[in-house]
């Protein structure tokens, strides 16, 4: 089936982000799915497929029709799927098989969460141990950020990684944050800050590693017939690819590659563009070391070559590769499964053109690679601005 060019993302809604107190799971779902649809020029009974993520504090059985429940809507497609940080854009390619096929008209792909004021310290303790193998890792006291540092330090050992080259993600996401108005950190950092912050889990530091964060955005995705008389200029679908080559780090063949490869290969094929052709560029980044390590996976540089590839400035705005142009997982903001939903958002003000002091002049590509689990799961996705040929 030819997806290529085939449906639109047609409007997009971003919450606040940082600690949002007054506002709950739900109620953040709510915000950004209503801004996405006006943004869209449509109305909430035009949402006939809708998808979401659960809530890490509040979870519900059956979370999106929870959702549509709330919003007092019946959509005829209502699906709720976690595959960690790669879930928002996973979720791109279900909806359009479903309005290629017929099936619906009109997707939302919304994630809201409020890590920061929605769960305490003792809670989100447990939670970052619950993802851990409850046999062979779980029981060794593993948190999230120790898992990340075992395949760092496999990464830097096997292709001698500088930790100066990696601390320069940080540095990058954070100017591009400052130019964002409603990123949650966007205080300058030196290379010197990060690597003399405080050890978390060796290799990495404290500015290595994304704080928790309130924030939701959503999408509006339905096919490029009728995007065409809608409100928003479309950006259009070229093509996706996705990879999941484990679940657990004790049971990952090799440590120091990553799905990437393979999603990134496939969404190459089926965009039917070059790596040259991408304008800008959206890498998951909770922690600093994955970026360079994904962009290598991904071919935009030779493995172990990531760190130099960012030192260098090729990710900075006015580079070979503006890449997180938003402030990335590690300063936009990073409320779980929400952060990759940021990073598509971001990708659709590239393409149109509206992001302001952070715009990569002439923006017609971009691509987008999130990452879930412990580098588990992988989906990439290339957009356009233009209708493809």
């Amino acid at each position: 089936m030819e997806m290529r060019g085939a449906v639109a993302i047609v409007g997009i809604g971003e919450t606040p982000v940082g600690k949002v107190p007054d506002r709950s799971s739900t109620q953040l779902h709510a915000d950004a799915i209503e801004s996405a649809v006006r943004d869209a020029g449509l109305t909430l009974a035009d949402i006939d497929l809708l998808m979401t993520g659960n809530s890490r504090p509040r979870p519900y059985l059956y979370h999106a029709e929870m959702v549509a429940e709330y919003l007092g809507i019946r959509p005829a497609h209502c699906l709720t799927v976690n595959t960690g940080g790669s879930t928002s854009a996973a979720l791109i390619q279900y909806a359009a098989a479903m309005i290629v096929t017929g099936q619906a008209e009109v997707a939302v792909i919304a994630k809201a969460d409020n890590l920061a004021t929605g769960m305490g310290r003792q809670a989100t303790i447990e939670s970052m141990a619950t993802i851990g193998h409850p046999e062979f890792e779980a029981p060794t006291g593993l948190l999230i950020p120790a898992l990340y540092a075992l395949v760092a330090a496999r990464y830097y050992h096997r292709y001698a990684i500088k930790p100066e080259h990696v601390a320069e993600v940080a540095v990058v996401d954070r100017a591009h944050a400052a130019l964002h108005p409603t990123a949650q950190f966007r205080k300058p950092l030196t290379v010197d800050d990060v690597l003399g912050s405080r050890l978390i889990a060796d290799p990495l530091h404290m500015l290595e590693c994304a704080a928790v964060s309130d924030g939701g955005a959503a999408f509006v995705i339905t096919s490029a017939a009728r995007a065409r008389d809608l409100r928003q200029p479309p950006v259009y679908l070229l093509g996706m690819g996705e990879s999941h080559p484990f679940e657990h780090v004790s049971q990952a063949a090799e440590l120091s590659e990553t799905g990437a490869a393979d999603s990134g290969r496939a969404a190459f094929a089926a965009a039917g563009c070059r790596h040259e052709d991408i304008d800008v560029a959206m890498v998951y980044d909770a922690f600093s070391f994955i970026q360079p390590m994904q962009l290598e996976d991904l071919g935009f540089c030779a493995k172990g070559e990531g760190g130099e590839f960012v030192a260098a400035g090729h990710t900075r705005l006015g580079g070979r590769l503006p890449t997180n142009t938003h402030g990335g997982v590690l300063s936009h903001s990073h409320a779980g499964k929400p952060s990759s939903l940021f990073m598509v958002t971001e990708a659709v003000h590239q393409l149109r053109g509206m992001a302001g002091d952070r715009q990569v002049p002439g923006a017609r590509t971009a691509l987008v690679h999130t990452e879930g689990g412990i580098l588990a799961s992988h989906c990439t996705a290339i957009f356009s601005s233009e209708v493809p040929q």
